[in-house]
């Protein structure tokens, strides 16, 4: 058989020329790490890097052997979508109501507190990713920015309120003027903390707002030293709910947590906020039948992200039997453990509302303050979108008929 041979010819100078990458490297070593940066681990890692140990772990951890988030992760990572081929995907809408208005995603910015110690712009940069890509952000009672200041820096953002109900009711009604004075349109009452959870890390790291500067500190200002100076040159870091607080967090949360409260407060509440109200912590269908039935507007299943009860369920194994029970009458959210615009797609699958992220954002934070919470929603929406396309579903409608499973192990 005669062997067939490629010809040669003389070489294209302007064609070698063409393959050449002409980009000069960027003195910043993280420039070109955010610029390849293709996951939420992936900013992660650099997040890891930025910021000390200590915020870090903050952001990471979990209560006592931090077994709950991992569960989480992986329910998220068992998902398998019921994937229809053969259909016009050429158009993808993303867009989905809460409580009444569109949202260009159904995934939302989770309350956090501490946000400034992440970056130092702190909450503003969250609020405005989320105004300028039409999402909602739920300012924390334990926010590092007030609801007024949030307000004024960010007055065109889609606003909700976190809220604890607090042992003394008066602090509580203090919080809820200054959310609906500053224009917040929704109450999210966490009621997942009648206690504070065991959180080892921070304890071990001895967290507390603002930082305390020991020997150990010095040598982590000089591993960190922009973050440092940021934060020194930025202004007092506290909760701004708070202010002079200064103590460990465990103190703090037995101040504001109440072990007392029950189904009654909730009937309080609606009695002073006159808008909608969403229930956050739910982890039973019990739980959401005696929620809906109390005229509220959403439940938040969550297990806090793993950081109250570190034997506690799993949001995601019980969203298709909250869902069939209550689905009519609220609408159904889920956080904890949304690492991936797949994860918050097979949320929405298997029946959610819409998804909030938390740690997430925070590590975007980290990484590249707003310039990295938006490359965080940039990331999602991208798998979100491709994920929609190979399901063959080109709208949410068509997302949760398509549906999706648990697999087991």
């Amino acid at each position: 058989m005669r062997m067939i041979r490629s010809s040669r010819k003389l070489p294209s100078l302007p064609y070698f020329w063409s393959l050449i990458d002409w980009t000069l490297p960027s003195i910043n070593p993280y420039k070109g790490k955010l610029k390849r940066a293709q996951s939420i681990q992936d900013l992660a890692l650099i997040a890891k890097k930025r910021t000390p140990k200590v915020v870090f772990d903050y952001v990471e951890g979990g209560a006592v052997d931090e077994i709950a988030y991992s569960r989480t992760r992986d329910a998220f990572s068992r998902i398998e979508f019921n994937s229809r081929v053969l259909r016009d995907v050429s158009k993808i809408d993303t867009s989905e109501k809460i409580l009444g208005k569109s949202v260009d995603i159904p995934i939302c910015f989770a309350p956090t507190g501490y946000t400034r110690l992440m970056h130092h712009v702190g909450e503003p940069a969250v609020a405005n990713v989320a105004a300028s890509k039409n999402l909602i952000y739920a300012l924390s009672t334990m926010g590092t920015t007030s609801p007024a200041e949030l307000a004024a820096a960010v007055p065109n953002s889609r606003r909700w309120f976190q809220l604890y109900i607090m042992k003394n009711r008066s602090d509580s009604l203090a919080v809820i003027k200054q959310a609906r004075d500053s224009g917040f349109e929704t109450l999210v009452l966490t009621v997942d903390t009648p206690v504070a959870g065991l959180r080892y890390r921070d304890n071990r790291n001895g967290l507390t707002v603002p930082p305390k500067i020991r020997i150990n500190t010095v040598f982590a200002i000089a591993r960190k030293p922009i973050w440092w100076l940021n934060l020194f040159t930025t202004g007092k870091l506290e909760f701004a709910a708070f202010r002079g607080w200064d103590k460990p967090l465990s103190q703090l949360a037995g101040l504001i947590f109440d072990p007392a409260t029950t189904l009654k407060d909730i009937t309080w509440l609606r009695s002073v906020w006159k808008g909608p109200i969403v229930v956050k912590g739910i982890q039973s269908v019990e739980d959401a039948k005696a929620v809906a039935k109390l005229g509220v507007q959403g439940i938040i299943l969550s297990n806090h992200g793993g950081r109250q009860f570190d034997r506690g369920p799993i949001p995601l194994e019980i969203l298709p039997e909250v869902v069939k029970a209550v689905g009519n009458k609220v609408e159904i959210y889920i956080d904890g453990g949304v690492m991936s615009g797949l994860d918050a797609l097979g949320a929405i699958a298997l029946g959610a509302n819409a998804v909030f992220i938390g740690r997430a954002y925070l590590y975007g934070a980290m990484a590249n303050g707003e310039a990295g919470v938006d490359q965080v929603i940039e990331i999602m929406r991208r798998e979100f979108e491709n994920g929609m396309a190979l399901t063959g579903a080109t709208n949410i409608s068509e997302v949760r008929k398509n549906g999706a499973r648990i697999r087991s192990k």
